[in-house]
């Protein structure tokens, strides 16, 4: 597979991950069929709109290629109806939040990279595109947006963008570091809400 196809499945992945991912907070909030595909397709293409428009990439590809807004509303409908069979959906939530990190954090900032944008330029876009449907689905369903909490989030993508720039740097851009490398931010994610860890606070 060559590295375009690898960033291309990796992204549609990313979309479909993050789309079940507000899809699962919004059937949380009891919202309907409509409210749970316009919260999965926000939640799945809110980064990458935003990466492209940071990056001069008009139209957004969330809009201008059909394959990414179809994988948001199919993930999200079948999160809608097979919602019964998962278990705990706080839990999905957030694995499917931390895998959706991973990957787009990976995407982001290798298509900054990709367009010329400096390596620590590009770090900033892959954090934006990482945490920007996250933010959404977060604000859409009332929730205080993970990133602006104590949990290790943002800084887990930043650090994975960095990673992604170094293996850029290499040349190591096929889809096994790429995997690997969005695998490892999922499992410090995953630890860090495991282990309570969290970034300090100011002192009341």
């Amino acid at each position: 597979m060559t590295g375009g196809n690898a960033l291309l499945v990796a992204d549609l992945i990313g979309v479909a991950v993050f789309a079940a991912s507000g899809a699962s907070a919004a059937v949380a909030k009891r919202l309907d069929l409509f409210g749970v595909a316009f919260v999965g397709f926000a939640a799945a293409l809110g980064g990458g709109i935003l990466r492209d428009l940071v990056i001069g990439a008009a139209p957004p590809l969330a809009f201008a290629d059909w394959r990414y807004a179809v994988t948001a509303v199919a993930a999200s409908v079948a999160v809608f109806w097979l919602h019964p069979a998962l278990h705990r959906v706080r839990r999905s939530v957030l694995a499917l939040d931390a895998a959706g990190l991973g990957l787009f954090t990976v995407t982001g900032t290798l298509k900054a990279l990709d367009v010329g944008v400096p390596e620590v330029g590009a770090c900033l876009v892959g954090m934006l595109t990482a945490i920007g449907g996250g933010l959404t689905r977060d604000l859409l369903t009332g929730q205080i947006p993970a990133v602006l909490q104590r949990e290790i989030y943002a800084v887990v993508a930043l650090g994975g963008a960095v990673l992604v720039a170094v293996l850029h740097r290499f040349q190591l851009t096929g889809l096994l570091p790429l995997a690997v490398s969005a695998a490892l931010m999922t499992g410090v994610r995953l630890l860090a809400l495991h282990r309570r860890w969290s970034a300090p606070v100011a002192a009341p």
